[in-house]
């Protein structure tokens, strides 16, 4: 038997294969299409204190190999998903981890502690790098700031906690850093890369936000080399993300060091890519040698 198993510091799922925040909405648009009992784990879109009407149209653009969102965190906010999307995702046949944004320190630690209070959630996801909204990078970009907002969270919530972090820095190794030491059960990286798209013919910008955030296998050779750097220098596990589609881009992931994988802009053209990735892992651990998952993480030569 191949175990398929990880554990995220307190966090234990039942295998490392994820789908991403606002890739997979609130799950119940997918019950249809997925077996969610399949699936290691689902972070459902990310919500915000208040309701948020997002960005201004157009909101999303393909580019070559990716595609570009400028959605701009559009949510009914976090008392709605507690009265209306909690009750049906802690029913799910697999691990939920909810996911919250703030556009304070304080507001993070508000939203931390209410989820807190709730029953049903495996984790809870602190998108501190958004970057199709003002302010919503700042969280990771400076390590003291990461630290802080990680750290009172943990104080007042007690589900294990993962910091999402933004690739759009100098040295994401000492974001990382940071969120680890303020207690954060794991990271994952990375969110999308800030890029933009032009229409020439009307010398405007195509997106009504003018710039968003580049995702799909055009960001993964930078992510897995994120991952990679991270995971050697940082003690607590990592959760890779970026242009994930394939098994093959699962067991890179997992041998430059990611415990375990989200798979985001691959969900709106596959979304049944997530299961059938869990079905070949067995033979793609088989194929090194191993029983386990944790035997390949982390063992590129």
């Amino acid at each position: 038997m191949i175990q398929l198993s990880i554990e995220l510091g307190r966090l234990r799922l039942k295998n490392p294969v994820l789908v991403a925040s606002g890739t997979f909405g609130y799950a119940r648009e997918m019950a249809g299409v997925v077996d969610f009992s399949r699936l290691g784990g689902i972070v459902p879109k990310t919500v915000t204190k208040q309701a948020r009407i997002g960005n201004p149209p157009p909101r999303t653009i393909e580019t070559p190999s990716g595609m570009l969102n400028a959605i701009g965190l559009d949510n009914d906010g976090i008392d709605h998903f507690i009265a209306h999307h909690l009750p049906y995702l802690r029913m799910l046949p697999t691990a939920v981890i909810a996911n919250i944004a703030g556009k304070s320190e304080d507001e993070f630690v508000e939203m931390a502690e209410q989820i807190g209070q709730t029953t049903g959630l495996a984790g809870l996801e602190l998108n501190l790098s958004c970057p199709n909204v003002s302010g919503g990078i700042d969280f990771a970009t400076d390590p003291i700031v990461t630290r802080r907002v990680v750290e009172h969270c943990r104080a007042a919530c007690p589900l294990p906690l993962v910091a999402k972090l933004t690739p759009n820095v100098t040295d994401i190794v000492a974001i990382a850093e940071a969120a680890a030491e303020g207690g954060a059960d794991a990271v994952s990286l990375v969110n999308t890369f800030v890029g933009m798209a032009i229409d020439w013919k009307r010398r405007r910008p195509v997106l009504g936000n003018v710039t968003g955030g580049l995702s799909g296998p055009a960001i993964k050779p930078l992510a897995l080399r994120m991952v990679w750097q991270v995971a050697q220098r940082v003690k607590v596990p990592v959760l890779g993300i970026g242009g994930i589609a394939t098994i093959d881009d699962v067991m890179e992931f997992l041998v430059a060091g990611a415990s375990g994988v989200q798979l985001g802009t691959v969900n709106f053209y596959d979304p049944t890519a997530a299961v059938r990735i869990v079905e070949q892992l067995p033979a793609a651990l088989s194929q090194l040698g191993a029983t386990s998952v944790t035997e390949v993480i982390g063992t590129m030569k």
